[in-house]
């Protein structure tokens, strides 16, 4: 794997995949920094998005995976900040190209349709594919907001 600290964070609909994603990176010896949720009773995704974008904008985590049910509110909340390229991943795939060509640093999932092997499969490709750079640079380039 290319990152050897990511955070993590979950609404309740995304807690046993990132329960799961969790303990396997430990055991890859992959420090992680659990944002949230706690439990699997109803919360709102982003009281813990906001927190783990702000540790992958500030450095503190160098990529991280956020979990909710489909995927999509937690991946929206956290590209409102402007250091985040989040990808909604739902196979390895779309994991591999937005790691490729977009650069992304959060990789969403939706915990309501995939299995926890799915996950793992996802966030390997994620976690293990470099940016080509060259025209992709100068396009993620010109996403912020100035």
């Amino acid at each position: 794997m290319l990152f050897n600290k990511i955070g993590i964070s979950s609404d309740h609909a995304g807690f046993n995949i990132k329960t799961f994603l969790k303990g396997e990176l430990l055991k890859k010896g992959i420090e992680v920094i659990d944002f949230g949720t706690d439990s699997d009773d109803s919360t709102d995704y982003p009281d813990y998005a906001h927190p783990l974008a702000k540790a992958v904008e500030e450095g503190e985590c160098e990529v991280g995976i956020a979990i909710c049910g489909s995927g999509n509110g937690i991946s929206m909340t956290v590209n409102k900040h402007q250091g985040i390229r989040s990808a909604v991943c739902w196979n390895t795939e779309i994991a591999y190209l937005a790691r490729l060509h977009n650069n992304a640093n959060i990789c969403a999932l939706p915990g309501r349709f995939m299995k926890q092997q799915e996950a793992m499969k996802i966030v390997t490709a994620f976690f293990t594919t470099g940016f080509e750079g060259g025209r992709h640079k100068r396009r993620i380039d010109k996403i912020p907001v100035k």
